[in-house]
């Protein structure tokens, strides 16, 4: 029930229609993030995705709560560092309503100055809050210790320094430049009438004819090295890596299916050595983070200063092994487990909102769960030893660590 069309603008609007949902999800994401932010202005793609909720020319911030919680909806926004979304989740019978806030909010914001300055005080809070999360703190600075300070290094959030500096004609000046026509997607997924929602979006969203000015992306040049951030902290914060695949990679199947082995699950083997056999580490797993040209593929976990040695040589080990230990019964129950996540990944309209708009955006077609299946169960044995060569290398590993541990604790741990 997939159909993609465009406004007459250009504007490409991809559709799921899900008829036995009651909820419907509409999304508008702008194909830029914290990558394309220079140094300086780190962190506006985040702050502008704030201040778009504080008014209107015809809602005041107030109007804007008051109205979605009368539709007993949702009504968000979320940065990363490729991609700002604004959404809207209703039941069925209020899209019409959805439609019209979101798209005022998207089109017509004021952006005051007094809410802008209060505004930047509670990102600087936000960032903090961050920063007291370790486990969330020591994958920004595993991305700053691989891209480095600019580009896929910066964090989402940005910097109190850069926070602060912002005005409301950075704003304008940002919207100018990135919130044209060509950065634009409309995903939407639930139960709705495709016809009466095209005409809806032409008539709210028709209109918009900004500038755009799309950037030509070079890879960033990624660097393996070992990181070590002292913080008197209860436990150590570790993320070892190498360089990954990108969003468009031929081979992002294999890789997810690597993945599952190592570290996604309590069957995998990270869980099942470091944490069931060896009592480690409360937390420990394997994650992809893949991009429109690069991407990590790497392990978090947390363990107490004496252990991180111990642990380190052992993901390091079942990494560097996978080549010569993998087994046809691994690679079947690997699939098996890949598939019902993905399945049960897709049974909400929120999900399904999600997977249409990035399939769009990083490959400019649909693909299917059957599709993606199909994909997964044609990998062989053979292709997923190949991509371990190609990405399991000591001289690729990269290694962050945040806590009570120094320099002298990991040293020589990668050679």
């Amino acid at each position: 029930m997939f159909k993609k069309v465009y406004l007459e603008n250009g504007v490409p609007v991809v559709t799921e229609l899900l008829r036995n949902m009651r909820s419907v999800v509409l999304g508008i994401w702008v194909k830029v993030g914290s990558r394309n932010e220079t140094t300086e202005k780190n962190g506006i793609s985040h702050c502008l995705e704030h201040m778009f909720f504080k008014g209107t020319k015809k809602r005041s911030a107030l109007d804007i709560a008051f109205e979605i919680d009368s539709l007993g909806g949702d009504l968000n926004a979320f940065t990363s560092r490729e991609n700002t979304t604004f959404y809207i989740k209703v039941l069925d019978e209020y899209l019409d309503k959805g439609i019209e806030l979101l798209a005022d909010i998207f089109l017509h914001p004021t952006f005051p100055e007094d809410e802008l300055e209060k505004e930047k005080k509670i990102i600087k809070e936000e960032i903090k809050m961050v920063e007291d999360t370790p486990d969330e703190y020591v994958h920004d600075l595993f991305n700053q210790a691989m891209w480095g300070n600019t580009g896929l290094g910066q964090p989402v959030l940005g910097r109190r320094e850069t926070v602060r500096s912002f005005t409301k004609n950075d704003l304008l000046t940002h919207i100018r430049k990135y919130y044209g026509t060509m950065d634009i997607v409309v995903s939407c997924a639930g139960n709705f009438d495709r016809d009466h929602l095209i005409h809806n979006l032409r008539k709210n969203l028709g209109n918009l004819r900004r500038g755009s000015e799309p950037e030509r992306r070079s890879p960033p040049q990624y660097e393996g090295k070992v990181s070590v951030f002292n913080k008197d902290l209860s436990e150590a914060h570790i993320c070892l890596g190498v360089k990954g695949l990108s969003q468009v990679s031929k081979d992002r199947y294999g890789l997810f299916v690597l993945n599952t082995i190592l570290g996604a699950g309590v069957s995998s083997r990270l869980f099942q050595e470091i944490r069931e056999k060896r009592g480690l580490a409360y937390s420990i797993y394997s994650f992809i983070a893949s991009y429109f040209d690069t991407g990590i593929w790497g392990v978090s976990a947390g363990v107490s200063r004496k252990k991180v040695r111990e642990a380190l040589e052992v993901i390091i080990k079942e990494m560097a092994g996978l080549r010569d230990t993998l087994n046809e019964a691994e690679l079947k129950r690997a699939k098996d487990q890949l598939k019902g996540n993905i399945i049960l990944g897709l049974e909400s309209t929120s999900s399904r909102m999600n997977n249409i708009a990035r399939q769009e955006i990083y490959h400019g077609r649909y693909y299917s769960p059957k599709e993606i299946i199909n994909e997964i169960e044609s990998i062989t044995l053979g292709q997923i030893k190949a991509l371990v060569d190609q990405l399991v290398r000591k001289e690729y590993f990269s290694l962050t660590v945040y806590g009570p541990v120094n320099e002298e604790d990991v040293k020589g741990i990668l050679l």
